[in-house]
């Protein structure tokens, strides 16, 4: 029975020792709560400063279409394919060299 005794008397230390660190972090975040806390939530944005967006944007694409059909996209060139007998010499030349390896190599 002592030893329990003496289990319960060290887990109520601990306990008396865990509230008072509880106490001096609440004190802590009570502390500086105000200037931290607000970091990480959504921004409002007001009806008026959406409606200037908003008014924005479109005097942006009506500028876009009155200027015509003039895009800044560049058309990108087609693809260039190589012709066989072209695939053929540059297979040839790669065997050239690969046998002129093996050859220097021993």
């Amino acid at each position: 029975m002592t030893k329990l005794a003496g289990v319960v008397q060290t887990l109520k230390k601990e306990h008396e020792r865990l509230t008072r660190e509880l106490k001096g972090i609440s004190a802590a975040l009570s502390a500086f709560g105000g200037s931290y806390g607000r970091n990480g939530g959504t921004r409002k944005l007001s009806a008026t400063g959406r409606a200037n967006i908003v008014a924005a944007q479109r005097a942006r694409w009506a500028k876009a279409r009155a200027n015509g059909s003039k895009t800044n996209v560049v058309a990108m060139p087609k693809k260039r394919r190589m012709s066989v007998t072209a695939r053929k010499k540059i297979a040839a030349a790669q065997r050239a060299r690969w046998a002129k390896a093996k050859a220097a190599k021993g």
